[in-house]
């Protein structure tokens, strides 16, 4: 594969080597130095080594990723280490394998267009809510690796990280499909403040004049989403106003309460947590969206910079014809609303969920806060009575599992939920909306048979 990338840095190459040229002596020092340093002083401690992301194992996040990236730490942290994230593992990828950048999560993690590595997904692109790196530092990463990632040594231009060229100068929405193939819904650009955490609703038509068949969903957003989410409702008497913004947030970071109340008349219908996310239903399975839908679009941005994140969201659901769908797909919503999550502690907390008809389960995936620390998901019931049949360590990206083999319970069988929680602030959580509570909810699509 060739690295098309090099062309977008040719420019500032030529810019880094005449600013070379004019360096002080110790400027030129600096420049010498190893590489790895280099990226360790001016990458990883400024923008991945910071509190609640990679700077320590007292992190929030650190029973996510297990990786901690400061000075002293982060060399030995990288270099051949297999990574959590389920999707590298499974392609083979390490942190960062010497000489193969494109074998490298580190590498893959920071674009925006999933296509540079197929478009598959290894989650958000980091650093997360901040600014992205600039052309000039992803390539220097690049060389970095190819050049086998050595601890000492200077073996990769040091002027490519003075390059403030943004990697992800512009967002390029995505194509409205073909009439007659599906829909698109649209979240214009938008902006988060600085240091906030935005998170909005606003209902809106999917254009549908007719009963549709949805056997693909695909979605682009701008980096920094935390998620993007349609619900439909449960009480279609209850529904907000069309077209307005919903804050859950008020600019102060308290709570709207009418914005918070109406959260309890949502069900999941589609959505993921991916910037680039492009996912297909199995052959002869879609969900069935009744005429005049409307869907309450859901996006949660973070913005951990001191300048407004731009947001914005495009979702296209295609559609295939009624004669073509064998089976019509269903959400499950199972959720556990009596946690108590006691301080300083790890708590394991199980619930049983029963399917009052013979089923067959094509997905499973997961939601809780931060506390969640891993997903489980066994059979209840049955001859396979207590398999475990998926599991996610990993909150704001849990796994997306498909299955080949659909599941098959009869009626009266269904799921347990094991989640362990890792409550590590002083005070007891309980199950709530806000990012402060907790959840433990199985999403997924099943048929009845």
């Amino acid at each position: 594969m060739k690295y098309s990338i090099l062309t977008a840095f040719s420019t500032a190459i030529v810019l880094s080597a005449t600013l070379m040229n004019s360096c002080t002596k110790q400027e030129q020092v600096t420049a010498n130095s190893a590489s790895f340093d280099l990226l360790q002083d001016k990458v990883l401690t400024k923008n991945c080594a910071v509190t609640g992301c990679h700077s320590s194992e007292t992190d929030g996040t650190y029973k996510q990723h297990g990786l901690v990236l400061a000075k002293g730490k982060a060399y030995k942290n990288l270099i051949d280490i297999t990574p959590t994230n389920i999707g590298a593992k499974q392609d083979g990828l390490k942190r960062v394998k010497p000489f193969k950048s494109l074998e490298s999560l580190l590498f893959n993690k920071l674009f925006y267009d999933a296509s540079h590595h197929g478009g598959k997904s290894y989650g958000a692109v980091m650093p997360l809510g901040a600014d992205l790196l600039s052309n000039g530092q992803i390539e220097f990463v690049r060389r970095w690796i190819e050049a086998g990632a050595p601890e000492k040594g200077s073996v990769a231009d040091a002027g490519l990280l003075d390059d403030t060229v943004p990697s992800t100068a512009t967002f390029v929405g995505l194509p409205t499909p073909p009439v007659g193939t599906g829909f698109q819904m649209v979240l214009d650009k938008f902006d988060v403040a600085p240091n906030f955490e935005r998170e909005f609703f606003t209902r809106k038509p999917l254009g549908n004049t007719e009963t549709v068949y949805v056997n693909r969903v695909q979605i682009s957003m701008r980096p920094g989403s935390h998620h993007f989410i349609l619900y439909g409702f449960r009480d279609q008497k209850n529904l907000a106003p069309l077209s307005q913004v919903r804050d859950l947030r008020n600019p102060d970071g308290t709570y709207n309460l009418v914005t918070f109340s109406q959260m309890n008349n949502h069900v999941f219908n589609f959505g993921g947590s991916e910037a680039n996310l492009d996912y297909t239903f199995p052959t002869g399975t879609a969900v069935e969206v009744p005429a005049n839908t409307t869907f309450d679009m859901n996006s949660h941005y973070y913005n951990k910079s001191t300048k407004p994140l731009p947001g914005e969201v495009n979702i296209n659901l295609f559609t295939t014809k009624k004669e073509n769908v064998k089976n019509i797909l269903k959400v499950i919503d199972f959720g556990n609303q009596n946690l108590t999550i006691p301080a300083n502690k790890t708590t394991v907390i199980t619930k049983d969920f029963t399917f009052d008809k013979n089923v067959k389960i094509v997905t499973l995936f997961s939601h809780t806060h931060k506390l969640g620390e891993k997903f489980e998901i066994l059979i209840k019931g049955g001859a396979r009575n207590g398999e475990l049949i998926y599991t996610s360590t990993n909150w704001e990206h849990p796994e997306k599992t498909d299955f080949p083999t659909y599941i098959s319970l009869k009626k009266g069988e269904g799921l347990t939920s094991r989640i362990t929680y890792n409550n590590f602030t002083n005070k007891t959580v309980t199950f709530g909306l806000t990012t402060e509570d907790e959840m433990g909810i199985i999403f997924g699509y099943y048929f009845e048979e």
